[in-house]
């Protein structure tokens, strides 16, 4: 299986672009391409899936054990001529001293080679250190090749491509010039709604046509021809003839966050999905409801002009539905939504006030600590577990007497010592979880959801 890694020195080197155009560039050339993101992500990972036409998965050291990334990696590569793995931040940046969860690490357990982005603004003649040291930081992480960003003409590139040659081996894959065209707007995802995803095909094309005539893709897959191959997996057991519970799940351009195995997981443990638009559709016959992030504050007027599903999902939490909301679905649960001097109203299932704010108020990864209040409880124990959060708001006016499954060990949470609201059969968090061997979440929410359906 061909395989390699996209990283940069460092973040903002436009390696999001870079990969994106190379996804989309290499599927119009025929290539089956398998995209993966290093780390906890949502939003790269939705262009990277559109620009591919298949899902992208994440592979994280935080909360997947090193043995789990690789079965995932090629398990998700089975199918492709060329698994590409976009990095996070830089090559060698990593939450701890050693780097144990950095790309670099990412990059020599899956035995990738690294094709290096590299920022080319304010800089000639120092490119040359740059490629060396990184080279030589790490010996064993093996960076085949370079591909310069943001160039700033014939002239500029003539002058980095010899400089590279000159005092080092390692090839120049692609020379990417400044273009105002190869910029994406964060908030601008173009997912499902119909009059967004034309516009947003239309940019991953353009982007892929730019950077595929910038780079050699002949020398980009010949590079990842050369990575190690990897040992037939195990076939998965087969999945159950019939689901036994169906939870609906909202996705659309207020909900958008969810990880494509967290979703095969809950159909391996015996759900099917039913997926609805929030901000048109009625509650769907569902058993239980599984809510993820997105951007609910950004489509808050035309949430709440969608009164009658408020009024249905209100009305299925006091007839005690299992929810699971994550973030983005812990804001549209509650009273309403504050933001830029308005307010608008939410379900108003949960005793909380959102109100958004400029920075951030959580952001980063977390480990949580389950309390005795959880719904969904594995035999009496209180499992401790790693996910992550990213969210510009915080909860007011939160009633005195809330409930919390989750004690905050590491990161912000609701208040900075607890996250999870329990009303009823709902659980409502801050927090974003992985189902992984060490916390298979869907199986326990499957499991109360179909509990509570044969009461």
């Amino acid at each position: 299986m061909a395989h390699l890694m996209i990283s940069a020195a460092h973040k903002s080197s436009g390696k999001t672009t870079i990969t994106l155009g190379l996804c989309a560039a290499l599927r119009a050339r025929g290539v089956v391409v398998a995209p993966f993101k290093k780390g906890p992500d949502y939003i790269d990972p939705l262009w990277l899936t559109l620009a591919s036409g298949r899902p992208c998965y994440n592979l994280d050291f935080w909360t997947m054990e090193p043995d789990e990334i690789r079965e995932n990696f090629t398990r998700h590569s089975a199918e492709s001529e060329l698994a590409l793995l976009e990095g996070n931040k830089g090559l060698y940046d990593g939450v701890d001293l050693e780097g144990s969860n950095s790309n670099a690490a990412l990059a020599k357990l899956l035995e990738t080679p690294v094709i290096l982005v590299i920022d080319t603004q304010g800089i000639t003649r120092g490119i040359a250190p740059l490629v060396l040291g990184y080279r030589a930081f790490d010996p064993m992480v093996r960076i085949a090749g370079v591909i310069l960003n943001k160039v700033g003409g014939a002239r500029h590139e003539g002058k980095l491509r010899e400089v590279l040659a000159r005092y080092t081996d390692v090839p120049v894959i692609g020379s990417v010039a400044r273009d105002e065209r190869l910029t994406i707007v964060e908030r601008h995802l173009g997912l499902v709604p119909s009059n967004e995803m034309a516009a947003a095909l239309k940019r991953v094309d353009e982007i892929g046509a730019l950077v595929g005539a910038q780079v050699d893709l002949d020398a980009l897959q010949i590079v990842a021809r050369t990575a190690s191959p990897f040992p037939p997996l195990i076939p998965n057991s087969p999945l159950s003839s019939e689901p036994c519970v169906r939870i609906g799940v909202p996705r659309d351009a207020a909900f958008a966050f969810y990880y494509p195995d967290d979703l095969e997981a809950l159909r391996s443990v015996g759900a099917e999905l039913v997926f609805f638009d929030s901000l048109r559709d009625h509650l769907p016959e569902v058993d239980g409801l599984f809510i993820g992030g997105g951007f609910p504050e950004v489509q808050m007027e035309t949430l709440e002009a969608n009164a009658s599903l408020r009024s249905e999902i209100r009305a299925a939490v006091e007839n005690g539905m299992p929810v699971y909301a994550e973030c983005g679905g812990l804001m549209y649960l509650s009273r309403c939504i504050r933001w830029g001097g308005h307010s608008r109203a939410m379900v108003g299932a949960l005793p909380a006030d959102v109100v958004m704010t400029e920075k951030p108020v959580g952001r980063g990864y977390i480990r949580l600590q389950e309390t005795t209040a959880h719904p969904w409880p594995v035999n009496g124990l209180t499992i401790e577990f790693s996910g992550h959060e990213f969210h510009y708001s915080h909860l007011e006016n939160l009633g005195a007497d809330v409930n919390f499954a989750y004690q905050v060990r590491r990161g912000t949470g609701i208040d900075g010592y607890n996250d999870g609201i329990v009303y009823r059969n709902v659980l409502a968090c801050y927090a974003h979880q992985r189902n992984t061997r060490a916390n298979p979440w869907a199986a326990r929410f499957v499991a109360f959801v179909k509990e509570h359906r044969n009461k």
